[in-house]
């Protein structure tokens, strides 16, 4: 099949990769099929139901190398579920009666599109694998291939998903602000949650980076500049169980010892926990069009904050999430390689009729190649048993420079020892 119009859109929430894939398929395509017409439907799903689309003129072309320099989405997001046919009907993307998959199929043979270029998270592409394998079922050949954009990282079989190594630099960065607030009030408790609603890779990474900038600085304690006020007192994430009474003894001597504390949750981190508080006061738990719990609405952070603050005897408690701020952030030099590679050999796939989700196949010895979407699935836990995650855990809380300490080596043998969930294998 000779290729001569391709889409592209963009869909599910944000991440640090999604205006520089747009600019990389640009380019691509300009460089090695410069003939193939290229669109883009606006907002996603929502675009392509509505018949909402740009083309990709000359100017665009020659220009598509600034997209890096921004974050966010320039054709748009929304979050659509193609088979959720009530939420369209809600929505109004569709009428009464009407199947979203047809109406979707319909208007990619109306444009004549042959290869649709999905960037998002796994709901993403799979939707975009039932498209294609409806329009197959009616005789309209249609060649899908995805990119995984997630900052959770959490994609089966994908090693390392676009955007996620910016969004944990970002996150280190509004750290570095947010944990001054310390100083505000004396026997202060900050928690910073990170995005992650299975999977604790975000946090975990975010703590390494925000550490890793801690271990470089110049302390003064004589003139009140201490490191351990600045420093990581304790992480929750999902893949480890939490005994809040335990932690809570813990961190009370932190408390009392050094002045305040910080702790950087996943908002995963306890989830069952709050859903299941809620559940049982008769409360309805918000979900998105997917099935997802909302988590902005649940706000496991204040959930946290509330079983916290009367337990350390914080006289000033403060959340500070930094989940829009990282997602919104353009790409870092990492993320702008690996996004430059998967764009090139998404253009190349298309062009020979190969279908898949490009990335790095943790089955096939992490090899780059089109994975088929029959295996692409979320909710991949992180491995807490990484030794650079054992490295975090073993230095959260110590003096600058200490090998050991007692009050650290509780916290991490208490996460280890409380229910431990989180390998690759025991959650597949």
């Amino acid at each position: 099949m000779t290729v001569r119009k391709v889409a592209m859109l963009t869909a599910g929430g944000l991440a640090p990769c999604l205006s520089a894939s747009v600019g990389g398929l640009i380019e691509r395509y300009t460089q090695v099929a410069p003939d193939v017409e290229i669109i883009a439907y606006l907002d996603g799903y929502d675009g392509l139901l509505r018949g909402r689309s740009i083309t990709i003129g000359p100017d665009e072309r020659a220009g598509a190398g600034v997209l890096k320099d921004f974050g966010g989405s320039p054709i748009g997001n929304s979050r659509v579920k193609l088979t959720n046919v009530e939420d369209c009907v809600k929505r109004g993307l569709v009428a009464e009666g009407e199947d979203p998959l047809k109406e979707a199929a319909d208007q990619l043979t109306r444009d004549g599109v042959q290869v649709l270029h999905t960037i998002g998270g796994d709901d993403t592409n799979t939707t975009a694998a039932d498209l294609a394998a409806y329009l197959h079922e009616h005789n309209y050949e249609l060649t899908v291939v995805g990119l995984p954009k997630t900052i959770d990282n959490d994609v089966y079989p994908i090693k390392q998903s676009l955007g996620a190594w910016t969004a944990a630099e970002q996150g280190s960065r509004f750290a570095q602000n947010v944990i001054a607030e310390h100083s505000a009030n004396p026997r202060s408790l900050i928690i910073h949650e990170v995005m992650g609603r299975h999977c604790g890779w975000l946090t975990a990474a975010t703590a390494v980076e925000y550490r890793t900038w801690w271990s470089k600085q110049q302390w003064l304690p004589g003139a009140g500049l201490a490191a351990r006020g600045w420093d990581i007192h304790a992480l929750f994430i999902p893949e480890l169980g939490i005994d809040l009474a335990a932690e809570a003894q813990r961190l009370r001597t932190v408390m009392d010892e050094v002045g305040n504390v910080n702790i950087f949750l996943s908002e995963g981190a306890g989830l069952d926990s709050i859903v299941a508080e809620l559940e049982a006061s008769g409360a309805e738990v918000p979900r998105d069009p997917f099935g997802h719990v909302k988590l902005d609405k649940v706000n496991p952070g204040q959930w946290f904050a509330d079983q916290f603050a009367h337990m350390l005897g914080a006289e000033k408690t403060q959340v500070f999430k930094s989940g829009y701020f990282s997602r919104a952030a353009a790409a870092n030099e990492a993320d702008l390689g690996l996004i430059r590679a998967c764009t090139d050999l998404a253009v190349d796939a298309a062009l020979r009729g190969e279908g898949g989700v490009i990335g790095q196949d943790e089955d096939q010895g992490d090899v780059l190649r089109p994975i088929e979407f029959p295996r692409i699935k979320g909710g991949k836990p992180f491995d807490v048993d990484l030794p650079w995650f054992d490295e975090l855990l073993a230095g959260i809380g110590q003096p600058k420079g200490a090998k050991s300490s007692t009050s650290v080596s509780s916290f991490a043998g208490s996460v280890r020892r409380a229910s431990k969930v989180g390998t690759r294998e025991g959650r597949q």
